[in-house]
């Protein structure tokens, strides 16, 4: 699928094959099972996207709200997006990921998948669990000073 024009997740869902609106449903769960309170809902970039708000991160370089985790149906995949994990936690995410026996293609944050199965959704719920907003927003200011 080329990047959404859906102004809404319902509208997002909507548009997917139902194999693919299957698996990104099923990712999206275990997501708002285990995000943090504060982080919002929506579609940013094309993708269905949980961010900080503006009025809570202050101003951002991009004058976006601040994403935290990203979920889009590609061509031929899905992507899964853990700015979480971008940097001091990737390589430990990656330890825990491959520990599952599962395969993982990952590029900076970005995981890539094909079906359900192939995610440990478990460790995927840690992740997004790990930070609050104060946390997330906090290095993010960090990392641009």
């Amino acid at each position: 699928m080329a990047q959404s024009e859906a102004a809404t997740v319902e509208e997002y869902l909507a548009e997917l094959p139902e194999d693919r609106r299957a698996t990104v449903s099923a990712v999206r769960d275990v997501i708002l099972a285990n995000l943090p309170d504060g982080y919002v809902e929506g579609i940013q970039w094309g993708m269905i996207t949980y961010s900080v708000p503006l009025e809570v991160s202050g101003k951002t370089y991009n004058g976006q709200p601040l994403g935290y985790v990203s979920l889009a149906s590609q061509k031929n995949h899905v992507s899964l997006y853990l700015m979480g994990v971008y940097g001091e936690r990737e390589q430990e995410f990656r330890a825990e990921f491959e520990a599952t026996g599962r395969k993982l293609d990952m590029g900076k944050s970005c995981v890539r998948f094909k079906r359900t199965d192939d995610l440990p959704l478990d460790l995927i719920g840690r992740e997004v669990a790990r930070q609050s907003v104060a946390e997330f927003v906090a290095k993010a200011k960090a990392a641009r000073s």
